[in-house]
């Protein structure tokens, strides 16, 4: 996000850029970001770079080395369970206060992150796919009204954008989100929480795909 004027500072743009490009898979787990490299590629000094690993350290994306690198994180089994866990249960309680709790402008912030998905998932862009199926996510933790809620899922936005970046499959994501939207839309939370079990068990199914495929 920009400041007044639309000014942001070259250490946010960067954070930004390289946050960007691995959440979208453009840099690969295990790469190599060494801030002398780096620097020449952004077209920037070295300290609008360092500043930027260590933020993307403490979102959980990247892993310092010694001295001036780091690597793009690479997820452990263990990893995922652990982050699965804990997404689980935000996920449920943020899904079913957003069901209880959303008013008529929510509902039209997402339906409009809802809309954006389906039309990136039917023309096959999946990064736009997959950062509108964040959107949405994030979308009804706000719905769920709850500030402390809202705070956890800042600390954890680029991990789970990480996560449902794990999707091949665009469309069936596009549609459990829908199904999901219009359990919220009708308060029904009953359904929203069958809803959210199958689609955390999905999210599970495709991190393990993925994760089986970059193994062969």
């Amino acid at each position: 996000m920009t400041g007044s004027g639309g000014f942001e500072p070259e250490s946010e743009r960067v954070t930004r850029q390289l946050r960007d490009e691995i959440i979208d898979g453009a840099r690969k787990p295990g790469s190599r970001l060494v801030e002398r490299e780096l620097a020449a590629e952004l077209g920037v000094s070295r300290l609008p770079i360092r500043d930027a690993l260590k933020a993307l350290v403490s979102e959980g994306l990247v892993t310092p080395r010694p001295r001036t690198w780091a690597v793009v994180r690479e997820f452990a089994p263990t990893d995922i369970a652990d982050f699965d866990e804990v997404r689980s249960a935000l996920e449920m309680l943020a899904f079913r206060l957003a069901a209880q709790r959303r008013t008529r402008a929510g509902l039209a912030r997402l339906r409009a992150d809802l809309d954006a998905e389906l039309s990136a998932a039917g023309s096959g862009d999946a990064v736009r796919a997959r950062r509108a199926a964040a959107d949405f996510h994030e979308t009804v933790t706000s719905l769920a009204d709850n500030e402390l809620l809202n705070e956890l899922e800042g600390t954890l936005r680029s991990r789970m954008r990480w996560f449902l970046g794990q999707h091949d499959d665009l469309m069936a994501m596009a549609k459990e989100h829908e199904d999901l939207y219009t359990a919220i839309a009708d308060r029904d939370v009953a359904r929203v929480e069958e809803l959210v079990t199958k689609h955390l068990a999905t999210g599970r199914s495709a991190a393990a795909a993925r994760r089986k495929q970059s193994q062969d």
